[in-house]
């Protein structure tokens, strides 16, 4: 296989950042990357990173997501249009309560997170079904399999990547077009430091006292926790994505924290739902110490490199 093109989108930082810069510094030259970001004002970092990549296995372009002309311009400016990999990365989160949250940003949400995917796939997959070949790349999240607490709306536009990318990839194999759902835990970026900044000022008042008290005292600290001990880099994410884009059987599913897949088998392992949902309640509400413990040991393990 000759040298593939990658378009990337969200590439201003986090995990986009990480993987166009992965790509583009691939030892065996594989790829040439596109790296797109909706601002091409916050392209320094990006262009930092590239270092001597920049300007030849990786170029910057514009592209909005959000917008169908944005995306069939940089689509447009590609050599014959072709698009041999497309990692969709590009998201934006939404945490705290259901009651505080107005329509219109959950529908703000569902426009880059789910229909940014959705245009995206609907301008290369004609191509990618001309040329036979293509791989689609969805960054999703382990809250696309499983829903946690005060994520209802962002954990909502996951599982309908999941169930869109799903369904399609029946149609694609047909074409030899592969689709892979990438599904992160938590991970440490700006991005997720300040949606968790934002939550801790966000108005509350039009949530009732006993909800706002289990976001404060409960979801907050153990949020953090999580993230301390669980959370991985951008760059493990990235490494875990390439490692897809080579395989020669890619996966339609690929969890990058194997620290979740037993949260996760939760699911699968008693259809009626009961199982998760009292696990998780009890871990939540019923057993702080039990939870606490939990982290540190898995914490230990993975410093041993158990896990």
């Amino acid at each position: 296989m000759g040298t593939r093109r990658v378009l990337v989108t969200g590439c201003s930082s986090g995990i986009g950042l990480a993987v166009a810069v992965r790509l583009a510094q691939d030892e065996l030259k594989r790829f040439k990357v596109v790296a797109t970001m909706r601002d091409l004002g916050k392209r320094g970092a990006l262009e930092k990173a590239a270092g001597a990549s920049l300007n030849k296995t990786l170029e910057i372009k514009q592209l909005d997501a959000c917008c169908e002309d944005s995306i069939k311009e940089c689509v447009n400016s590609l050599e014959g249009r072709r698009v041999d990999v497309l990692v969709s990365n590009a998201g934006v989160g939404m945490i705290g309560p259901l009651e505080c949250q107005s329509v219109a940003a959950m529908k703000e949400l569902f426009d880059t997170n789910f229909f940014g995917l959705a245009r995206l796939v609907k301008e290369v997959l004609p191509d990618m079904k001309r040329q036979q070949s293509g791989h689609i790349v969805a960054m999703s999240s382990v809250m696309g399999i499983q829903g946690i607490m005060f994520n209802d709306v962002y954990a909502a536009s996951k599982f309908a990547v999941e169930g869109f990318c799903e369904s399609l990839a029946v149609q694609a194999l047909k074409f030899n077009i592969k689709i892979t759902l990438v599904e992160p835990g938590p991970v440490v970026t700006e991005f997720e430091r300040k949606l968790y900044e934002d939550a801790e000022k966000m108005d509350v008042s039009g949530a009732d006292e006993e909800t706002v008290k289990i976001f404060r005292e409960v979801y907050l600290p153990y949020s953090n926790k999580i993230f301390t001990s669980l959370g991985q880099t951008p760059e493990d994410v990235a490494k875990q994505t390439v490692e897809v884009i080579t395989a020669e059987e890619p996966p339609l599913r690929h969890q990058t924290n194997r620290l979740y897949i037993p949260m996760t088998a939760l699911k699968q392992a008693d259809p009626t739902g009961r199982l998760p949902l009292d696990t998780f309640y009890k871990m939540t509400f019923k057993h702080d110490s039990v939870f606490n413990a939990t982290l540190g040991v898995l914490r230990i393990l993975q410093r041993l490199g158990r896990i």
